[in-house]
């Protein structure tokens, strides 16, 4: 039995990623939680206690993660049978904040009973924060995603704004050790304590909890044109979808107040001038930045202010190319830029290439196409476009990482995520979204998802899918931006707020072991 217990901790990483989208099945994640628990808790040693956690979380980034091998299938440079290499060898990294949180907890309590649920719940909301930042950090997937309700509820997610999601992670944690407690107590015979354990985590996850139908006043159209993976980076086609997104974008109500709202990558033009004359003969389909913003913004009509995914270029002294911004620019009627953002938290391996000098001569590249590395820019920002509201920026996976998303100091009326979604398959998406809809609730403000290929939608503040276009579909939403609430204790605190509770939960087993060894 001792040594099939690691092959249990494996196999119960595995299903607990099943409580993410697109399967939402919660009760196998708490299940699997709860034989996670169960195992630290029976573990011989550290070494034992670090191997449960670590092959929980193989099993758990595995599965979870698995939609990044559709990654490798949309580019030249590599094979595409390394997308799973990629994922395994992604997941025994990440297993190990995990494996950290299982070790921790077992130091701590050395096995107290009564002091391993909440250790574990703290350990887990610290290491959990700890994979945001690490390395750049991978926040994909923090368990407190298996929360969120369908898109008309927040489910239990809805006490994000008091928790922040490491911590909602953490309760989740307790709910999973509730039903561990269920099995004891039904063991015991005890059939009373074994339902009441066993209905707390059903009762919260089932509550009805819906939010406000609050309108907004500013009008939007938010656009998805379905460029496909396969086919968004061939000139030829340049035209072609540039026509079809325009003929979405079209007011309908020409000369009112509108944003317009375009996703990652939507636009193959270099907007800005500056750059040697090739770089616009080669990429683009106007040949001159000036006509090409010009044409767009006859498109969006008067009234209209746009804000759309891009590529700017950098230049050295020289005037020497020497990489790019993923960016979203903001055009008026007449084709003139009013503001930017640029990406900040890029993708390693997606946008830029680390080691390169060591890597590309083994044959690996980035999964972006071209040859520039992307630069990052300086992080969250907040720009006020007047009439059209202070708007916040996060662009495709950006908007994953808990505390990061916002200016505090200028806080925005609505956060915009333009994101390029055809990459990852069927699972991707739908998770990318449920990230979202968590800093939706926890900062308390509307999320606009314009996407490629989908899954786009209008976020509330209350976490609410209001509207939204399916994957594979072209289409556009109208209807007014929602507005934002009060800023919320974790708007106001950050991830101070989880670490409090994590600090907390562990006070908590501390008095927990000392009553048990006393």
């Amino acid at each position: 039995m001792a040594t099939a217990r690691p092959i249990f901790a494996l196999i119960a990483g595995g299903f607990a990623a099943t409580g993410f989208q697109p399967l939402a099945m919660w009760p196998i994640t708490l299940v699997s939680f709860a034989v996670a628990i169960a195992l630290v808790e029976r573990a011989r040693g550290p070494g034992r206690a670090f191997l449960v956690g670590w092959l929980f979380g193989v099993g758990l980034f595995t599965v979870g993660n698995g939609w990044i091998a559709t990654a490798f299938t949309y580019q030249a440079q590599m094979p595409a049978w390394l997308g799973w290499i990629a994922v395994v060898l992604l997941a025994l990294y990440l297993a190990v904040f995990p494996a950290l949180a299982t070790l921790a907890t077992w130091l701590v309590t050395q096995k107290a009973r009564a002091a391993i649920l909440p250790a574990f719940a703290a350990f887990w909301i610290v290491t959990e924060w700890m994979r945001a930042w690490v390395f750049t950090g991978f926040a994909w997937n923090p368990v407190g995603a298996v929360a969120l309700g369908g898109f008309g509820r927040p489910g239990l997610a809805a006490v994000a704004p008091w928790l922040g999601t490491y911590a909602l992670s953490g309760l989740v944690v307790l709910l999973a050790g509730q039903w561990l407690f269920a099995q004891r107590a039904l063991a015991k015979g005890n059939r009373k304590a074994a339902v009441g354990h066993a209905l707390v985590p059903v009762v919260l996850f089932l509550l009805p909890m819906h939010g406000h139908n609050d309108t907004g006043t500013l009008p939007f159209t938010l656009v998805q044109p379905n460029l496909r993976q396969d086919e968004i980076n061939d000139p030829r086609l340049f035209e072609s979808q540039f026509q079809n997104i325009a003929a979405l974008s079209l007011a309908r109500n020409p000369g009112h107040l509108r944003l317009v709202l375009w996703p990652e990558s939507a636009v193959p033009d270099y907007l800005r001038t500056g750059y040697a004359p090739f770089w616009y003969a080669e990429t683009t389909y106007a040949g001159d930045p000036v006509m090409a913003r010009e044409r767009i913004g006859r498109v969006i009509g008067p009234g209209s202010l746009l804000l759309t995914g891009a590529v700017d270029l950098s230049q050295d002294r020289k005037g020497a190319i020497n990489g790019a911004w993923n960016v979203v620019t903001a055009l008026d009627p007449t084709g003139t830029i009013k503001g930017s953002y640029a990406k900040a938290h890029l993708v390693p391996y997606g946008e830029y290439l680390p080691m390169r000098e060591l890597l590309t001569p083994l044959g690996l590249s980035r999964l972006v196409a071209g040859q520039l590395d992307f630069f990052a820019g300086p992080g969250p920002r907040t720009v006020d476009f007047g009439p059209f509201g202070k708007a916040g920026f996060q662009i495709c996976y950006e908007i994953i990482f808990s505390g990061e998303v916002v200016d505090r100091a200028h806080r925005p009326d609505y956060l915009f995520n333009p994101s390029n979604d055809g990459w990852f398959g069927s699972w991707g998406p739908p998770q990318h979204l449920a990230q979202a809809r968590l800093r939706a609730i926890e900062e308390g403000l509307p999320v606009l998802r314009a996407t490629t290929t989908g899954i786009s939608a209008v976020i509330d503040a209350d976490g609410v899918v209001r509207e939204h276009l399916g994957r594979g579909v072209a289409g556009r939403l109208d209807g007014m931006v929602p507005p934002a609430h009060a800023s919320t204790l974790f708007a106001r605190t950050g991830n101070a707020l989880p670490l409090a509770w994590a600090g907390l939960l562990l006070v908590i087993a501390m008095v927990a072991r000392r009553r048990t060894v006393g």
